[in-house]
């Protein structure tokens, strides 16, 4: 498995795996040992793994995190039953892996997103400091909000996705967001103020 070489943690387009089919296959090969499946695999999903990693708990860790999720999935993919996507599994180990990385780290917040520009244009600039207010703001949520705001608003799955992934009822994910989408608004209107 290569290193990571991420230039940004922009959210990239939905990159999920082909087909039921295919990503049946790919899961059995996988199994078998066959590290061109692995890496199918991962190109696959890796960037978005990364992005969810990289606003969970920083970019410092992000890299460290996203590997160990890929290897802690390439561990437990014989365990994989198909029921739901992929992905989702894939989304549910890499939620579970950020949420203990900070119950461990007794914090709720991560290091901040920050672009390192060599020349900005005004406009870049704005952009900028709103990508860190936003940034600063999404760190004082609580992960379990954060985690469901991010999963549906950067990753863009579905209630039922998110619930999977996270192994809640789909109501809870609704309240969760709900909640996450108001803390949020209320956060940016603090640090707008400070």
């Amino acid at each position: 498995m290569n290193h990571f070489d991420h230039d940004s943690a922009s959210v990239q387009p939905a990159s999920e795996l082909p087909n039921a089919h295919t990503t049946d296959r790919l899961v059995a090969s996988c199994v078998a040992g066959d590290n061109a499946a692995m890496q199918a695999i991962y190109e696959q999903c890796k960037s978005r793994v990364y992005g969810l990693m990289v606003r969970m708990v920083g970019r410092q860790d992000a890299d460290d995190l996203t590997q160990q999720v890929f290897l802690q999935m390439f561990r437990k993919l014989d365990q994989f039953s198909g029921q739901s996507r992929l992905e989702t599994w894939l989304f549910r180990l890499a939620t579970n892996e950020a949420l203990q990385y900070l119950r461990k780290q007794k914090r709720q917040t991560t290091t901040p997103y920050v672009l390192d520009p060599v020349t900005v244009d005004d406009d870049r600039l704005v952009r900028s400091e709103e990508s860190q207010l936003v940034q600063t703001a999404l760190e004082r949520l609580e992960p379990e909000l954060r985690v469901v705001f991010l999963l549906k608003e950067q990753q863009g799955l579905s209630y039922r996705d998110i619930a999977e992934s996270m192994g809640i009822p789909e109501g809870t994910v609704g309240s969760r967001l709900n909640r996450a989408r108001k803390e949020l608004r209320q956060q940016l209107t603090r640090l707008y103020w400070e």
